[in-house]
């Protein structure tokens, strides 16, 4: 049996609410070869900023010369000052007019969730590094190479809290994913304690019921005493302690509990002076992520970022889709309008506050989002100065990041160019002419970017040990990240088809409560649904038996990762059988930019149970 169906809204929404949670990394069986669209002159990591406006992370200096060598700033003159003798008669040392323009440190984006092309697209809008406040810790080791080097790169730096400390049933477990979860008999400071192992770079916690958030199902928190214990076992281990709230209340309690950072500002009720005198007494700084905000409260922000003529040309498709996708979650304008009030009676009091965009959610784009969140913080009484320093020299100090933030010498050269004067008009920085990582310039032509190839291994899924993937990852989906009720679980068993070791059992149970219930199996190609090209492969084998159930066989393709997906029926048996699609079926699937397949019970309320073994894509 086998017709094409297509799941207009459901589906839609599926693509959209995996795309903006934290998801795990896939192995690099995929390959990406890019272009460069940089000069010959600028591939030498040695160069110098001649006669320009300088912001150094703290003050603007009207006319300096910056000088990089091997990727990090030797030397930093004022204006008057010549350039040494060595650079001035060296006819192959490049030396870029920066008359009329500003030359920055990278911008550092406080909050963001970094999976896919995240750290590529951070890096072409001047944001060199990022710090994610929940994602996979299996790249620990990877990601603490890459920014202690200074080679040749195209992705920004990135710090991540890794696992965050949740309960079972909190927020974060509600996106299909297993992750570790305090529970009330176990010991905080040895669950805190394995994230520190694991090579978790700061502690987050998630002090989240809902109660901002009416009519929403609640969730459970952490109490008082964990949020203690949590705080001080992260400290006790030289890590900082940040927490996600969305209320005043939970704001005040974890200040209390000697929280080193909030990672949200609260909307829900107005900062009183009490509020501001017990945050800076306690030294909190709080990074607000207006971004994501004006995106809750249906906000245009991220719409007006996309049209922007100064950063529309470097936006990928994903990211042009993403920055016209607004929350819906709530649409009430009041809550940017208090946020905004929020940050400033906070920065008047003398909190201190921390640009941070929480890109990876609808309605923002990595990188280009840090710009929009400048406009805002200045919105919210900041001087342009004041908020660049927020993006640079002041969240590396409170995140202890001693090698950036700043130019001066010793640092490392990641660096941003813009024509006209941030601290005059901060849209200025949205005026990129070039942008620097370890002293090598980046192309920023989003056109540049070519997708990579899909592994020539046919094996999606064998199963013979475990869940794992030659390369991709599987992983559970349900409509409970949309707020449904629909549970889908995934689990490695032994005994798979044709005597295989082992198999990928998929249960879970249909239930109402939301108006496209779906519950089932993901396989992503690659990070988050980032496209590969898939254009070699004719077929998709897999074999399956189960429950007599009806399920579907979805194919995610296209531009982006939020576009409707084509699907196909499929029905089990008690016994194995193989299923064969032609991928010419799907029609309308745009090989070239493959994302991802779904195997997912239909919409009829009830329990499902089915079986795959040997998953191929040949």
């Amino acid at each position: 049996m086998k017709y094409t169906i297509e799941i207009a809204l459901g589906s839609a929404l599926i693509a959209t609410l995996i795309g903006a949670v934290y998801l795990q990394p896939s192995k690099s069986a995929v390959s990406a070869k890019r272009t460069e669209s940089v000069p010959d002159s600028a591939r030498s990591n040695s160069f110098a900023v001649v006669n320009v406006r300088l912001f150094d992370g703290e003050a603007m200096l009207p006319n300096a010369t910056v000088i990089v060598q091997q990727g990090l700033i030797s030397e930093v003159l004022k204006a008057g000052e010549a350039l040494p003798l060595r650079i001035s008669q060296d006819g192959d040392f490049v030396q870029i007019d920066g008359t009329g323009k500003t030359l920055l440190p990278g911008l550092i984006d406080a909050h963001t969730h970094s999976w896919g092309n995240a750290r590529r697209d951070a890096l072409r809008f001047g944001v060199t590094t990022e710090l994610e406040m929940m994602g996979d810790v299996s790249r620990s080791a990877a990601l603490k190479s890459q920014r202690t080097s200074l080679a040749r790169t195209d992705e920004a730096d990135l710090w991540s809290a890794g696992g965050a400390v949740t309960v079972p049933g909190g927020h974060g477990t509600q996106f299909g994913l297993k992750v570790p979860t305090l529970m009330a008999s176990d010991n905080t400071a040895e669950f805190v304690n394995q994230r520190v192992a694991e090579g978790s770079d700061f502690i987050k916690l998630i002090v989240e019921d809902l109660s901002a958030y009416p009519g929403r199902k609640p969730f459970p928190t952490l109490n008082s005493t964990q949020i203690k214990a949590a705080i001080a076992a992260a400290q006790q281990a030289n890590k900082l302690a940040l927490v996600h709230v969305s209320v005043k209340a939970s704001a005040a309690e974890v200040i209390a509990a000697g929280a080193n950072g909030l990672v949200h500002i609260f909307a829900d009720a107005e900062v009183d002076p009490a509020f501001t005198q017990l945050a800076k007494a306690q030294q909190v700084f709080v990074v607000p992520t207006l971004s994501v905000l004006a995106s809750l409260a249906q906000s245009s922000e991220g719409a007006n970022l996309a049209a922007d003529p100064g950063l529309g040309a470097a936006l990928s498709g994903e990211q042009q889709q993403s920055l016209n996708t607004r929350s819906r979650a709530l649409a009430r304008p009041e809550i940017l309008a208090r946020a905004i009030a929020n940050v400033s009676a906070l920065h008047t009091g003398g909190v201190q506050i921390l640009a941070g965009t929480d890109a990876g959610n609808p309605g923002t784009a990595h990188g280009a989002s840090m710009h929009g969140e400048l406009a805002l913080l200045v919105q919210a009484g900041m001087s342009p100065m004041q908020a660049l320093a927020a993006a640079t020299s002041k969240t590396a100090n409170a995140f202890g990041l001693n090698d950036r933030g700043q130019i001066r010498a010793g640092l490392r050269a990641d660096l941003l160019l813009v024509a006209g004067d941030p601290s005059a008009n901060i849209l200025a920085t949205r005026q990129i002419t070039h942008v620097w990582k370890n002293g090598y310039q980046i192309a920023r032509d989003s056109a540049a970017l070519l997708t990579p190839k899909v592994a020539n291994d046919p094996q999606v899924g064998r199963f013979d040990i475990d869940t794992r993937a030659p390369f991709g990852t599987w992983m559970a989906t349900s409509d409970q990240m949309a707020g449904g009720m629909s549970i889908g679980d995934i689990e490695w068993v032994k005994g798979g088809a044709l005597g295989t070791a082992g198999a990928l059992q998929v249960s879970g149970e249909i239930k109402a409560g939301f108006a496209y219930p779906w519950a089932g199996a993901m396989f992503m190609l690659a990070d988050a649904m980032a496209p590969v090209d898939a254009t070699g492969k004719t077929e998709l084998v897999f074999q399956v038996r189960g429950d007599g159930r009806e399920y579907l066989l979805m194919l995610f393709s296209g531009e982006s990762a939020q576009g409707i997906p084509i699907s196909q029926s499929f029905k089990t048996t008690a016994d194995w059988q193989s299923i064969k699609v032609p991928l010419a079926d799907f029609n309308g699937a745009e090989l070239a930019s493959l994302r991802g397949l779904a195997w997912s019970a239909d919409s009829r309320e009830g329990s499902f149970e089915f079986w795959l073994d040997e998953v191929e894509l040949r």
